[in-house]
């Protein structure tokens, strides 16, 4: 599934990347539960909630089987 996870971020992140931000993965746990980390200016984005929940959490959702949320790396 980690594999599969980081191959949908690489097609999401030009498009992130667009506007200044990036996202990385971190982990996915026993639950589907996905943990990315937002870099550059996704950091203080004001559209930071709907960019990971519309955008990133459903299209991994849609595409990687078993993925059942995606959350912020609290660092």
């Amino acid at each position: 599934m980690e594999k599969e996870i980081i191959n949908v971020l690489e097609k999401i992140r030009p498009y992130i990347q667009r506007d200044g931000g990036d996202v990385e993965f971190v982990k996915v746990d026993e639950n589907g539960v996905v943990t990315v980390r937002m870099l550059g200016a996704c950091t203080d984005c004001m559209a930071l909630d709907s960019t990971l929940k519309e955008g990133i959490e459903a299209t991994l959702i849609e595409e990687v089987p078993g993925v059942t949320q995606v959350v912020l790396d609290v660092f």
